[in-house]
């Protein structure tokens, strides 16, 4: 059994996009199927009210975002438009490589009438043995 973890990253042409990994559920028992454990560093609860929209930017670091409440649309440069509604998630991990110039990678804004609630969840990225796929890439990105 797995977990789909909706990555947003930095391709290697600069431009941000969305996949899917899975995380395995394998510890726990059959009624409890649990993943590894996974290093956090903290995390933060952010309101954002009716009609709020953001400025094009990418993350400064990796974190998931999981929403409470409300709906988060992230329009991304290539056109392509994601809507995350309550309990739904993504692993924002689209970073700046080291040396590029800031061409804003993703806005998000609401696209419905509630106030949107969303948690933070920031991770030690080098501590973390799952996210070594993310760290290798960014690496080969700033290359």
């Amino acid at each position: 059994m797995t977990f789909a973890k909706i990555v947003l990253f930095t391709d290697r042409d600069g431009r941000a996009r969305f996949r899917e990994e899975q995380i395995a559920l394998d510890e726990g028992t059959p009624q409890s199927r649990l993943s590894q454990v996974f290093a956090s560093s903290g995390y933060q609860l952010r309101y954002s009210p009716v009609g709020f929209r953001s400025q094009w930017h990418c993350t400064p670091k990796p974190q998931w975002v999981f929403i409470l409440r409300g709906e988060m649309e992230i329009g991304l440069r290539d056109g392509a438009v994601r809507v995350f509604k309550p309990g739904e998630h993504f692993y924002a991990a689209d970073l700046l490589p080291q040396g590029a110039s800031f061409d804003a990678l993703r806005f998000h804004d609401l696209a419905r009438s509630e106030q949107l609630l969303i948690l933070l969840a920031e991770f030690l990225f080098g501590h973390l043995q799952f996210f070594q796929r993310d760290v290798q890439f960014l690496n080969e990105v700033r290359q």
